[in-house]
């Protein structure tokens, strides 16, 4: 009898113990580094409770503002978003990624071929990186090495034109780079031309060529920024800087966008500045998230019709802070995280995935000018 209640007792502990290991995930932080800040963050962060705790840094990093991760969670690729006269002075920086420890290792960094990357992606087999270089109007495309190290640019896109805003549009702004989720298409915003610009990807040599439909074009002005599809793969959404609207688009396969519906992501009775900033739908893909700058602060929620795709505004909440430039949710949909650039902290939010509806926790992480939050499990 003894043996079989020790034994129960101990099946109890393995249990609790997995389910706990099951709830922690790493959260990691990229940053600028032009004040306090030493480079990428690393936290544990528990779903079940939204409890967090530090873990490490990644120093020695300049300005890494966007990063991802790869497909089997082994290596991260940061931006390092600079500049210099001769329009070359961004690169991307890689590391390994420790899962015991929760440790990043630098291995390399290469060019971006740009200026000032600020995004960056990974295809699907791992094998390239797709980078945006912001004031240069450019995107690159980097293979990844066996050990997760970059080799130089095998493929690199040059942005023409302007737009009719003359202070933010006297030329190319590459803003993200979104691959289709059959891998075949990239798509890439340019804030500055006013158009998504859509190229065939060859996913074994690493090039970009322009699709058969070469661009959308946006309402001149608007500023297109980030882009996102539906989990379905049936829509997708771009939220557009400049004008602080969204953008929805059927997905029609083979790089087709078709206009579905315009929509403003700002509150009705807002008339401050407008600066746009990030897009996310729920993983459940019935809510669409949508962050402002400008003296707005705030998310703006929307509920995803689920046959035509359009949005209706459920509400908007304020993130508590300064400049939310990136939000992100957690592995489980239970929260969101908002990163407040100019109030150097990141507020996390209860979400309620029956409304979509946004509770403060209390709960803040104090980090010096985050600016991009992603995920390991």
């Amino acid at each position: 009898m003894k043996k079989m209640l020790c034994s129960f007792f101990l099946f109890l502990v393995s249990f609790a113990f997995a389910q706990k290991n099951s709830e922690d995930h790493y959260l990691l932080v990229g940053t600028y580094t032009s004040g306090k800040s030493e480079g990428v963050y690393v936290y544990k962060f528990n779903s079940q409770n939204g409890d967090f705790s530090y873990v490490s840094t990644a120093k020695n990093v300049s300005n890494p503002s966007y990063l991802v991760v790869s497909p089997d969670e082994k290596h991260v690729f940061a931006v390092n978003e600079n500049h210099n006269n001769e329009q070359n002075g961004g690169e991307i920086t890689s590391f390994s990624f420790d899962k015991k420890t929760g440790q990043l290792t630098q291995l390399n960094k290469q060019p971006s071929a740009g200026n000032d990357p600020c995004y960056i992606s990974v295809d699907k087999s791992g094998k390239f990186v797709i980078a945006g270089n912001y004031s240069s109007g450019t995107a690159s495309v980097l293979p990844v090495k066996k050990d997760g190290s970059l080799d130089a640019p095998v493929s690199v896109v040059q942005h023409e034109g302007s737009g009719v805003n003359s202070e933010r549009q006297e030329g190319p702004h590459v803003h993200c780079t979104v691959l289709s989720k059959d891998n075949n298409y990239v798509f890439i915003t340019d804030l500055g031309i006013d158009k998504i610009m859509i190229y065939s990807f060859d996913s074994k040599k690493g090039k970009l060529s322009p699709a058969p439909t070469p661009y959308i074009e946006t309402e001149p002005g608007t500023g297109p920024r980030h882009f996102e599809f539906h989990p379905n793969n049936k829509f997708a959404y771009l939220l557009e800087e400049l004008s602080g609207g969204i953008s929805v688009y059927a997905y029609k396969g083979k790089g087709q966008l078709d206009l579905l519906q315009n929509i403003s992501a700002l509150p009705p009775d807002y008339i401050g500045p407008v600066g746009s900033a990030d897009i996310h739908v729920s993983t459940d893909g019935k809510f669409l998230y949508a962050s402002n700058r400008g003296e707005s602060n705030t998310i703006a929620i929307f509920s995803i019709n689920q046959q035509n795709g359009e949005l209706t505004l459920v509400g908007h909440q304020s993130t508590m802070g300064k400049t939310p430039r990136n939000f992100n949710f957690d592995p489980s949909g239970n929260f969101l995280l908002a990163a407040n650039q100019n109030s150097d902290n990141i507020v996390i939010f209860k979400r309620d995935k029956a409304t979509g509806l946004l509770t403060d926790t209390g709960k803040r992480i104090e980090v010096e000018k985050p600016v991009c939050i992603k995920w390991i499990k």
